[in-house]
């Protein structure tokens, strides 16, 4: 079984507290499942909630997923958790994995093949986290709901 859904919370009147929570497990399959969660997630908040949400939100909300579960699955034993959580003007995303080594951005190197996730996760995230737990470790990524004038993204801070 590729995923099994945790939690989804519905905010209380007048609260933003939307999220929802997936165990990930598995093969390759569940690295689909768990981009379509988050774009089936915040077009559920646009529709139910009437949050903004650009559609280049969805998209990159949809790529960090991606790349954060692919790591995730592919250096950790054991099941990921994928939590998704508006948190303002932002979706958030954080990954959960049993491997304690914190990730560590490579420096840019045109030649090499593969191992930029982290390079594109930093690229296109407003925030960006990684904290030990006392087991394994969180990864955070922070998403602006919409884009700037002139389609921008909010300036990047870390979290």
């Amino acid at each position: 079984m590729p995923s099994v859904p945790v939690s989804e919370n519905v905010p209380a009147p007048g609260e933003q507290a939307i999220q929802t929570t997936v165990a990930l497990e598995g093969d390759g399959t569940c690295i689909a499942s768990a981009r379509h969660l988050a774009a089936g997630f915040l077009t559920r908040v646009k529709a139910e909630h009437g949050l903004p949400v650009s559609q280049r939100a969805i998209d990159l909300t949809q790529l960090v997923v991606s790349e954060l579960v692919t790591n995730a699955l592919k250096y950790a034993p054991g099941p990921v958790l994928l939590d998704l959580r508006i948190a303002g003007d932002a979706v958030e995303v954080v990954v959960w994995d049993s491997d304690p080594v914190l990730p560590v951005a490579r420096a840019a190197d045109v030649g090499r093949v593969g191992q930029h996730g982290l390079e594109i996760v930093m690229a296109v995230a407003q925030g960006f986290g990684a904290q030990r737990e006392p087991v394994g470790k969180r990864i955070t990524a922070r998403i602006a709901l919409l884009d700037q004038p002139g389609g921008a993204i909010a300036g990047w801070r870390p979290l």
